[in-house]
């Protein structure tokens, strides 16, 4: 374990049961390493350094009086979506935010579990864009290259995990916004089963289309942290039967009949595939019929569900319009979603919710003949930083279509996604790909990752520590 990156979920689980090492010294290295990278990566909204360091003397505390808990004593980072009791919870946005009272359910549960929020990371303005950059935070910036954006709109928490500054984190997907920055940070991003990880204090989040997750930098400490993490609370609308996803790490996923999915889903504007991504993506497919399984070109039937995704993300939008303390001090982009949640509000949310049926019936019959889809997690590498902020809003929506195109059909369906790293393009941005199951799949799913991560070795790569790190890639 080296102080300057943090060590592994699980690994920093077992050094302080071992007392190898003490929560307190832990700790302090995350706030020393967050501290250090602030003002170059800027991943960090709020750092609750004195009440971290509070906690984990309790921790200490805890484990010297025998105290065994998953991740007792561990700093882990979440996302400023997540009410954390004592802070704001401005999720991206400008404005005079209250500290809230209690703690939300996500949060909670990895309290109960041991864990240390050492703070809250950056997220765009509500979580609408893959990028993580806003006038109430400034940009976060890639750690493999800070001339480049982590994505969004988890991108602080993926930017945190991905230079080592916490083992893992939690961040929130609601068109990608866990597997997209993971993509582009090389992490595992784990998109779980709607209801998996509680949304509470709101019952469901986005009209159901927006999940929390985990990033991590492997398949072993994602599944760890969505265990810890992952349960309801009583009124939460979206219940699924309980899991132990850590129980697949290491387990034969048997012989897979995988879709390779290459062909954007339904969008209003063009997308292509960057052909770097589509050469590393159809590597990986070669990886996996080496390792035994069956891949096939194969599309789902997606169809038109782009017009079951827009009401449900711009009606959400604007419920959380509606609670913020000063809305003239939102992005313009952010008021116009609203106006436009405010227009679909009625009949055709209804209808984009009944819709879900029909499309859970269509695209579940795929997994008929297949049992895990492959596909890129998106279609572009990462962006320069700045590259979306003069955009008016009809413009922004085409760049995030033609980068973006392939991770939010899932978030309508509710199902299992998680990002594995494809590899770099030939600037060095790392880029991935998407395993996608069916209701209830995780497990599968972290089965198959774990295998590739075996054999693949993905997590021994970090972002490189020399000047040319920041220098202008393509």
């Amino acid at each position: 374990m080296t102080p300057d990156r943090a060590a592994g979920l699980a690994e920093s689980c077992r050094a302080l049961a071992g007392g190898e090492v003490s929560s307190r010294v832990l700790v302090e290295q995350a706030l020393a390493r967050i501290e250090g990278a602030q003002a170059t990566l800027n991943a960090f909204r709020i750092v609750r350094a004195e009440a971290a360091l509070a906690e984990a003397d309790a921790a200490d505390r805890e484990l010297a009086a025998g105290g065994r808990r998953p991740l007792l004593g561990v700093p882990v980072a979440v996302k400023d979506d997540m009410d954390v009791a004592g802070e704001p919870t401005a999720f991206g946005c400008r404005g005079d935010f209250p500290p809230v009272a209690e703690d939300g359910e996500a949060v909670r549960r990895l309290r109960a579990a041991g864990a240390v929020i050492v703070g809250k990371t950056n997220t765009c303005e509500l979580g609408q864009w893959p990028f993580t950059e806003g006038p109430a935070f400034g940009e976060t910036r890639n750690p493999w290259n800070t001339g480049h954006t982590p994505g969004g709109s988890s991108g602080g928490s993926a930017a945190a995990v991905a230079a080592g500054l916490v083992p893992a984190a939690l961040g929130s997907d609601g068109a990608g916004s866990v597997r997209i920055p993971a993509s582009w940070t090389h992490l595992i991003g784990i998109k779980p089963q709607r209801g998996r990880i509680s949304t509470w204090p709101r019952a469901e989040s986005f009209h159901g289309i927006t999940v929390n997750g985990t990033l991590a930098r492997t398949v072993a400490d994602a599944a760890l942290l969505l265990d810890a993490a992952s349960g309801n609370h009583d009124r939460d609308l979206h219940r699924p039967p309980a899991l132990v996803v850590s129980d697949a790490v290491g387990r034969d996923p048997g012989r897979l009949r995988i879709a390779l999915s290459l062909k954007p889903p339904f969008t209003a504007a063009a997308a292509r595939l960057h052909p770097e991504i589509r050469a590393l993506v159809v590597e990986l497919a070669e990886k996996l019929a080496g390792l035994g399984h069956v891949v096939e070109e194969a599309d789902p039937p997606y169809g038109q569900i782009g017009l079951t995704f827009v009401p449900r993300a711009t009606a959400g939008i604007a419920e959380w319009v509606r609670e913020a303390p000063d809305p003239a001090l939102l992005d313009p982009r952010t008021r116009g979603a609203a106006r436009f949640g405010r227009l679909l509000g009625g009949v055709p949310l209804r209808a984009a919710r009944r819709a879900e049926a029909v499309l859970h019936r269509r695209i579940g019959a795929f997994f008929g003949s297949y049992d895990v889809i492959l596909a890129p997690t998106t279609a572009l590498p990462p962006p320069r930083i700045g590259a979306f902020a003069r955009l008016g809003g009809l413009a922004t929506d085409r760049a995030i279509i033609a980068a973006c195109p392939y991770a939010w059909p899932w978030n309508v369906l509710g199902w299992p996604g998680v990002n594995v790293p494809a590899g770099f393009t030939a600037s060095g941005l790392p880029v991935g790909a998407q395993l996608l199951g069916p209701a209830h799949s995780e497990p599968l799913l972290v089965s198959l990752a774990a295998q590739l991560e075996a054999e693949l070795g993905w997590h021994e790569l970090w972002p490189p520590r020399r000047a040319d790190a920041d220098s202008p890639a393509a």
